[in-house]
């Protein structure tokens, strides 16, 4: 069966592509087209757009960026049309995502089906979205406890997989030579800076973060970089003589092993963070108009993935005026004590049990070929 997939971040593609794996071993036939990145272009298909080229962040720099966000709404309508998919499947990334499937359950044959794997999160926005997405989408695949209930109010049944990335993470082995290999000491503490996977976030975060440094000169501060975005942007922004500051690049895993301490900027990070057991403290700062315009869409309590399932805040979490190098210290400070690192890793159990453990992405694999073996 034919299969156009569209991810447009990091953690999409790492997603898309695990879900790839699995409808492959499920479906032989499988022939793929999509957007995404590295991850999903290494299990094979044929790659559309790399999410690079796609992804913005905020409401004024998707502003900027309409005319061509547009444009790729067009050639994307285009070419599902010319490939004619038995599935087209949307993974998160919602204001290109959700046109898409607006447009799609009206325009693709009816042997086509619409589904969407890992919800926007319309429970934090404009939470009436959800009519439109019962309306458009066949199959919703959801990856979070409370999406079920969420969606159960608006009288849309979808089905709860549970979270993809511990799929990930049962497969990743121990770095036994992480620390050799960039000369970190083992009898020193190491804290993790992950500033986020978008160059507007990196911009945005790792100054402050990285003001740490001369604080905490007894630890070492280890930046996680992206490998979609170019290793001078990190090297730009950090303190060109300090000893106790290192950059890896696409090597976050093998960090967080490492780590007795991180700070995350908010997104997947703070969960992945989450199940290596890495006490945290979560920052967010985005630009201004941005922030005052999501201050007045957004209706959840917590930012973070972690605190959200957990539905407490386990983590703390700083944003924006509040995402201070002081505020990040004082917190740091709190993590680093063994009562305030016991409580977390307390509550970091409690949250594995929530995700219902791994086996989502073949879960979610199963449904989508079940579904469209019925309809032939």
């Amino acid at each position: 069966m034919r299969y156009y997939i569209i991810a447009g971040e990091a953690s999409g593609d790492m997603h898309g592509a695990n879900l790839m794996k699995s409808l492959k071993a499920k479906d032989p036939e499988a022939d793929f087209r999509f957007w995404g990145g590295d991850k999903m272009l290494a299990v094979g298909g044929t790659m559309v757009m790399h999410y690079r080229e796609t992804a913005y962040m905020g409401f004024v720099e998707v502003a900027k960026n309409l005319p061509s966000i547009f444009r790729n709404l067009k050639f994307c309508k285009e070419d599902i049309s010319s490939y004619g998919p038995d599935a087209l499947i949307l993974i998160d990334y919602p204001g290109f995502n959700i046109r898409i499937a607006e447009w799609a359950s009206g325009k693709l044959s009816q042997q086509s089906r619409v589904m969407y794997y890992i919800s926007p999160q319309v429970w934090a926005w404009k939470a009436k979205r959800a009519i439109k997405l019962k309306q458009s989408v066949d199959r919703m695949f959801v990856i979070l406890p409370f999406e079920k209930s969420f969606y159960k109010q608006y009288d849309f049944d979808v089905t709860y997989v549970g979270h993809p990335l511990l799929d990930e993470l049962i497969h990743v082995e121990k770095d036994q030579t992480f620390l050799n290999r960039h000369d970190l000491d083992p009898n020193r503490k190491i804290v993790a800076l992950l500033p986020g996977s978008r160059k507007q976030e990196v911009e945005s975060h790792l100054e402050t973060m990285l003001g740490l440094v001369d604080t905490f000169s007894d630890l070492d501060f280890v930046i996680a970089g992206v490998p979609s975005l170019d290793i001078r942007l990190y090297q730009k922004l950090m303190p060109g003589s300090s000893e106790n500051t290192y950059l890896v690049m696409d090597e976050t895993r093998s960090l967080l092993q490492h780590a007795d301490a991180a700070v995350v900027a908010s997104g997947t990070a703070t969960l992945e963070t989450a199940m290596f057991k890495v006490p945290q403290v979560v920052g967010y700062r985005g630009g201004f108009l941005s922030y005052q315009i999501a201050r007045h869409l957004i209706n959840i309590k917590y930012i973070s993935l972690v605190n959200l399932i957990a539905e407490q805040e386990l983590v703390k979490e700083l944003v924006q005026n509040e995402f201070t190098t002081e505020n990040l210290g004082a917190e740091l400070k709190n993590i680093l004590q063994s009562d305030h690192r016991h409580r977390i890793i307390q509550g970091y159990e409690s949250l594995y049990q929530k995700l219902g453990g791994p086996g989502a992405s073949d879960h979610t694999a199963d449904e989508i070929v079940q579904d469209l073996r019925s309809k032939k």
